[in-house]
């Protein structure tokens, strides 16, 4: 195989790799289209725990949620937080109703305690 036959196949190969890199990062996650298309319609707070403003604990708790198709939250997954937050803002999500939809979605949401 000739230098300018190894350059073209190279460049073929190049071209290939970085309309496939175009296509993945043009199309969007399920989990960002469930996020954008699905909204709550109704959301209860988190009530800040005795014991986190007692010992002036403070942070930021996050949850992946699954939802029902009837707008239910079906599960809440702890992705991080503080535990003595945890607990409120796994019972508040719980209580909150989101828009129907056609099948199951999930959505990550975020609180934040700053000791107030």
């Amino acid at each position: 195989m000739s230098a300018s036959n190894v350059i073209r196949c190279l460049s073929c190969s190049a071209t290939a790799v970085v309309l496939c890199l175009l296509m993945v990062a043009a199309s969007p996650s399920r989990a960002a289209d469930d996020e954008e298309l699905r909204h709550p319609k109704s959301k209860v707070v988190p009530v800040y725990p005795e014991l986190a403003k007692k010992m002036n604990i403070t942070g930021t708790v996050k949850l992946q949620l699954v939802i029902a198709p009837n707008g239910v939250v079906k599960t809440a997954k702890v992705i991080g937080g503080h535990p003595v937050l945890v607990e409120s803002c796994v019972d508040a999500v719980k209580k909150w109703r989101y828009e129907r939809a056609a099948g199951e979605t999930s959505a990550t949401v975020e609180f934040h305690f700053d000791g107030q």
